[in-house]
């Protein structure tokens, strides 16, 4: 039977918004142009002022402030507007006050050079902050092309590049690095279409019909008991190899982002996950209990549904022989929905919650021997809450048990 390939899905997408991230007030951050503005415009300002400084010491120099006049006044009368000359003194006291007077001039004219100096460096030091950061902006811009094309590409689309033209420098080796790179990664994604849409056909359909055959010869009462049995037991190992595909392939699916998404209550698919787990609670005299308040999110259902049901199953699983409980509530905060799992149970070290989530993974072994389920409920909750944007997080509880808590956005 020829295969049927799965519908295309959509390109994985992180759970984060590098939007998000942005800070309030842009000019507070750190960026590579504001970082090579300020390295630009700071080494213009050292520059200037060891310029100013130079200027400065040969202009004093040159004028020898502080030094004698290289002239004498041996008789007559000298007047001046500017400087306060004693009108009845000896020679040597009026050369002393028009040396004290010539000197205090060149003091004025070097403190004028100065301030002034000061004043044209600040003026030069704002346009070439201002220069720098539009140079900046201009030479880093491929880098904005760069970002701006990856977030698209995180958002929907693998196919998008960045074609950047101009000259072969670093920045387009960059580009075009990266878009060797969306391309291995679209590659990649495509075949992992094909295989799912391959391996739900080709694994599911002699597994159904394994089960179809071993159901006519268990129904068949003249087969003797020893066959009776084997039959029963050949049904368990095809079930189980049923699981473990739907597993598979519901974790290979979810790990993309979720593109249709519909109003969905966390209270009423936790509520539906009760009921489906109530019967085997039951038998293991687990008690389920909890307040459920109304949380809404965007999403699919089933796979939601999926989370709480793995959440709750295991919960129920490992659970302590006697007396335990599965608590489950959900409720709404902070722009979040969130989704609680906590039950009595085993005591969990801290540093092996991880391995939790790790398919085929359980507490201190493996999980491929065991009777309770195939080893892949918690990965495929973790992978289906990262679709959803979400995340879990898995909290050892005091006294033994864990507290699951799934967290979702509004």
């Amino acid at each position: 039977m020829a295969a049927t390939p799965a519908p295309p899905l959509a390109p994985p997408k992180p759970t984060w918004d590098p939007r998000e991230q942005e800070p309030s007030f842009p000019w507070l951050r750190p960026t590579i142009r504001i970082r090579l503005t300020l390295l630009y415009g700071g080494m213009f300002l050292i520059a200037g002022i060891l310029l100013l400084s130079i200027i400065y010491l040969l202009a004093a120099q040159a004028l020898a402030v502080g030094s004698d006049l290289p002239f004498k006044i041996v008789s007559g009368e000298v007047k001046s507007t500017v400087c306060d000359l004693p009108g009845n003194a000896t020679p040597d006291q009026f050369n002393a006050a028009v040396n004290a007077c010539v000197n205090h001039q060149r003091q004025q004219a070097l403190d004028e050079l100065l301030s002034r100096s000061l004043l044209a460096l600040l003026g030069l030091s704002v346009i070439a902050f201002a220069f720098g950061y539009a140079m900046a902006g201009r030479v880093l811009s491929p880098l904005g092309r760069i970002t701006r094309t990856a977030r698209r590409v995180a958002g929907t689309d693998l196919t998008r590049r960045i074609e950047l033209d101009g000259p072969d420098d670093e920045l387009k080796e960059l580009a075009d690095t990266f878009d060797e790179m969306l391309d291995r990664l679209e590659r990649a994604f495509t075949a992992q279409q094909r295989f799912v849409g391959n391996a739900s056909h080709e694994l599911r359909t002699p597994l159904a019909i394994n089960r179809t055959l071993l159901e006519v010869h268990l129904s068949d009462p003249a087969a003797p008991p020893e066959l009776q049995q084997l039959g029963k037991t050949l049904l368990a190992t095809n079930e189980r190899s049923e699981q473990l595909v739907e597993g598979l392939l519901l974790l290979a699916s979810s790990e993309n982002q979720i593109t249709e998404r519909k109003p969905v209550d966390l209270a009423e698919v936790a509520s539906r996950a009760i009921d489906q787990a109530h019967g085997e609670a039951a038998a293991k005299g687990v008690e389920i209990r909890g307040e459920r308040a109304p949380a809404v999110v965007q999403g699919n259902g089933v796979l939601l549904e999926r989370i709480a049901l793995n959440l709750v199953q295991n919960a129920v699983r490992y659970n302590v022989p006697e007396g335990g409980w599965v608590e489950v509530t959900t409720e709404v905060g902070h722009g979040q929905a969130l989704l609680v799992v906590s039950n009595t149970g085993p005591v969990v070290p801290a540093y092996e919650v991880d391995n939790l989530f790790e398919p085929f993974r359980r507490l201190r072994t493996e999980r491929t021997g065991s009777d309770k389920g195939v080893g892949l409920g918690l990965s495929i909750a973790r992978s289906v809450a990262r679709a959803h944007g979400g995340r879990i997080i898995a909290e050892p509880r005091e006294g033994g048990g864990l507290v699951m808590r799934v967290t979702l956005p509004v």
